[in-house]
Formats: structure tokens, sequence, C-alpha cells
């Protein structure tokens, strides 16, 4: 779906005339695509912060071929400020690194990035906790404060986590990247030590088998492309009336075509049959179906209950519970990904069956997440925002523009953007990211 008002504020003498009036100027974000090569990390990044663990950050970043400085250059553009907040353990001990992002801040250039790092203390002294609490709100506040489709986002560690982790670096990558194109405001918590890098970052998936459902069409074939992109095998699932564009899509990316009613009883069997007959295995498992059946409640019907209740949630708890019975086909651990919504997060009129679904996919990964580590594996949601598809098209128009706007990017989301953090998440070297739910979402301006 074209946003023609991005198209025009962004165009010549339209864009001088929007800047005249003070009307949103949004800019075109970068992004990989989903059989694109590659978009290397590039340019100048700046790490901020005292100590040890903000050294270690420069090695990590060293890596990645980065002009990396510890101070602002003294000319140039930068494309990314790190701001290693983990020794802080007063409110006074923030003050440096921050005041010296700000300062920095005027040479970010266009699509730049901002990461704080910073640490979960646990059980610790009330000011260490304060203190490590206001990072979030700095954080968030600056988020909205970026310009020309820059963003900010955290990395947390958890109290027995270092910078060394794997996970830590894939985090650091991802939202230095061009693949968090969408993601503001928000923070990742790494919480262990697992995963392991990728031989080829490229393609990080190689070797791998996805299953997706809902894959026909918008979200799932744009998660089923980017996974295939990064090497996986791709089990796409949808319902037989969708069989048509199933098979376009596997066609398309290679993959196995497998037309089922994810309601049904045995559905997760079914899936685990399929990827044991053809590979041999199933690393992960993609709840990407969802419906929607608009009402107020007032209004709705006992049906246009049960259907979302049954394809969004029930489906997914039932899957889940059949593949724990076939553990060994995940010989690394099964990787879930869920899709929730900002609607489970902060609500949404005439949503209700909606947001119950969506916010029970938020609980099921936070309450499932410690049986997943036990099995070696990890559950994760991402909860989309404002997202262009066929769906979002439907909509009143000026809904549709309002929706948009409503964001500190101040644009809709592709479904791009969705299978980027669906693929982060089942990279090998997210092992230690887990229980999360990662909003993309451009900031929406709505619950946190």
């Amino acid at each position: 779906m074209s946003d023609k008002y991005l198209d025009l504020v962004n165009s010549g003498l339209t864009k001088k005339i929007a800047g005249a009036l003070g009307l949103p100027r949004p800019v075109r974000l970068r992004r990989q695509g989903e059989g694109g090569d590659p978009v290397p990390l590039a340019g100048t990044v700046v790490v901020l912060g005292e100590g040890a663990e903000a050294d270690a950050v420069a090695q990590v970043l060293l890596q990645w071929d980065l002009d990396v400085r510890r101070s602002a250059p003294p000319t140039g553009q930068v494309h990314g400020i790190v701001l290693v907040l983990t020794g802080a353990h007063a409110p006074a001990d923030v003050r440096a690194t921050v005041l010296g992002a700000g300062r920095l801040l005027r040479s970010l250039a266009p699509h730049g990035r901002v990461v704080t790092v910073s640490r979960d203390p646990g059980p610790s002294e009330v000011a260490e906790a304060a203190t490590q609490a206001g990072v979030e709100g700095f954080l968030r506040s600056l988020a909205k404060e970026m310009r020309g489709g820059a963003t900010a986002n955290g990395i947390v560690l958890g109290p027995d986590t270092g910078v060394g982790a794997p996970s830590f670096a894939a985090a650091l990558h991802f939202l230095l990247s061009v693949r968090s194109a969408f993601v503001a405001g928000q923070f990742l918590t790494v919480t262990s030590d697992r995963g392991a890098a990728p031989a080829d970052r490229t393609r990080p998936l190689a070797g791998r088998v996805a299953a997706v459902t809902g894959a026909a069409r918008g979200i799932g074939a744009s998660i089923a492309r980017v996974l295939a992109r990064d090497g996986a095998h791709v089990i796409g699932i949808d319902v037989p009336a969708a069989g048509e564009h199933l098979a376009r899509v596997m066609n398309e990316i290679g993959g196995t075509a497998l037309q089922l009613d994810i309601t049904a009883a045995g559905a997760g069997a079914k899936i685990a049959g399929l990827a044991r007959a053809r590979h041999g295995r199933l690393d992960i498992m993609v709840h990407n179906a969802g419906v929607v059946r608009d009402k107020l409640l007032a209004n709705m019907t006992s049906a246009q209950w049960d259907q979302v209740v049954a394809v969004n949630i029930e489906a997914p708890l039932r899957i889940n519970d059949d593949l724990a019975k076939e553990a060994d086909l995940a010989p690394e651990g099964l990787r879930i990904v869920s899709l929730a919504s900002t609607s489970g997060i902060a609500g949404n009129r005439g949503q209700t069956n909606y947001a119950f679904t969506k916010a029970a996919a938020i609980g099921m990964t936070t309450a499932a997440a410690g049986g997943a580590a036990e099995a070696g594996g990890t559950i994760n949601a991402v909860a989309p925002g404002f997202i262009e598809t066929d769906m979002t098209a439907s909509m009143p128009l000026l809904t549709r523009q309002v929706a948009r706007r409503l964001n500190s990017l101040q644009q809709g989301g592709m479904p791009i953007d969705v299978a980027e953090a669906v693929a982060f998440f089942a990279a090998p070297d997210s092992g230690g990211i887990n229980g999360q739910t990662l909003r993309v979402c451009g900031q929406n301006l709505v619950g946190r």
C-alpha cells in the first residue's frame, strides 16, 4: 500500500511547503529487502562511557570493520552512538555520558542509530535500581527526539550477563543495522550467555528449517521470504482456501507448502511429521496466522469471539504442546516466535477479542520461557503496530492517515520490518534472548 503523503513530503516543492506549514515530514526508511544483498554496517560509531565494559563494547564493534571512536570525531557525521551505562550506580553517574551523547546528536547522520547499554541490577541498592530504571525513561524520550529516520533503542544485560555474550553482539548488530528500521524506543534484554555466532552472518539460518503459519500473504509471506533469504528452508502453512497463493510464495523461495487448518486437532503433529519426513528437523516455529473479527463488545457474537480465539491463541498453544513431544526434532533447541500486536499492549476500540488473543500471546511467551530454555530453545514475540498490509489498506482514508503518523517515525511500517525481527529472534546468536516481546511499531504513541 503506497503512502502518498510520504511520497509528497519527500519530493521537491511539496517538501518545502510541508516544512513551512509545520506538517509532519517523515523520511523513507532504509531497509534491506526481502531478497536483496545484505546492507553492511558502515560509518563512524562513537562509544561513550567509562570502564572495562565500554572498552569491551568498542572491541565488539571493531570486529565489524567500523570506524570506532571513544570520543566525538573532530569533523564529519557519526552513524551510531552507543552509550554504555552498565556502571551507573547512582543518578549522578549517567550525567557525563548522556550529555556527551546530546552534544553528538547534531552530527548524527540520517538513519543513524543510538543504542544504550544498561544492566538489570537484580537485588541491589535502591539507588542503583532507580538509576538503571531511569535509563528506560531517558531512552524512550530520546527516541521521540530523533529525526531523519534515526532511531534510539536499548540493550539490557541480565545481572550475570556480560557484553561478551553472543546475544549481546547479536542485539547490538540488529539495532545498529537497517534491519531494525521500524524499531524505536524499545529494549532487548539479554538473559544468558547462550547462543553462538553464525558461521556466515549473511546467511545466519543456513541449514535451519522453519515453519511459518499464515504464509500465503502479507506479513506471513514476508517472514517466509526473509527466513529463506537468511538461509532457512521454509515450510509455509496456510488454509486450503489460500493454497494457490501459498504455492506461489513457496515456489518463489524454494520452500514447502502445507495446506492445513491450524485449529484442527493434531495440527502440530502434522507440521512435525512433514518436517521430519522432508528434512529430519524443525528449528524454528513462527506463529503468524491470525484473524480479526472487529466489533464493539456490545455487538459481538459468540462466533466472532470464538474464531479469533481459536486461530490466534488456542492453535499456537496446542501446536507448541505437540512440538514439545517431538524434542528430538530440534537438535539445537526450538526457536518459537509468535506474532502479538500493540493492540494487545494498549488495547484498541472494537478489538476486545483480538486484543485478548494478542495479550495472551505475550503472556504465553513470558510463561513458556523457562520451559523453552530447559529444552535448549527460546520463545519470543513480535508486536507490530501499524503495518502497510491489505488489511490496513481497507481502513477509512482519514483513520489510516492518522494511524500512520501516530508514531515517532510518522509512517506505517512494512511487512519486512516484522519479518526482520522474527529472523533476528530465530538466528543462532540470539539464544540468550528469551521470553521477550519486541514492539515493531516505530514507537507508536500508545502503551509503552
